[in-house]
């Protein structure tokens, strides 16, 4: 096979695991659950970076390139493949892009309510003996 197919079915393997890593994360991600975010975002720049290192193969390997017509149908298809995980690629991160902000989102909202409560249980607060003490002086 021609090693610019080769390049661009190895780029699909990593579109694939890219696409799967934010699969498993999206379902932790519309339970709530958040604690592997950074581990999610740590794997997600190593995939980017394999891709990245393919993507600089295929731009040697495009200077080279003499295709059959065989082997012209079988790239059409890698890139068909290729268009069709960045298309899902983008959806899903527009799903956790917003679960991310539903949850600092409801994170803020209970952060305000931590603090209005503090407000209202200081106004009931009795004086403390050395605040008697400073206001006689």
């Amino acid at each position: 096979m021609n090693r610019l197919i080769t390049l661009y079915y190895e780029k699909n393997h990593y579109l694939e695991k890219f696409y799967s890593c934010g699969e498993t994360e999206l379902k932790n991600f519309l339970h709530g659950e958040f604690q592997n975010l950074d581990a999610f975002y740590d794997t997600r720049e190593k995939i980017l970076k394999m891709i990245g290192y393919v993507d600089s193969q295929v731009e040697k390997s495009y200077q080279k390139i003499h295709l059959n017509d065989l082997e012209k149908r079988e790239l059409k298809k890698a890139l068909d493949i290729k268009d069709e995980y960045v298309q899902r690629i983008m959806e899903q991160d527009l799903e956790i892009l917003s679960c991310i902000e539903q949850f600092k989102s409801s994170l803020i909202i209970e952060m305000q309510n931590l603090q209005r409560g503090k407000k209202i249980v200081s106004r009931y607060k009795m004086p403390t003996f050395t605040n008697n003490l400073d206001e006689e002086a």
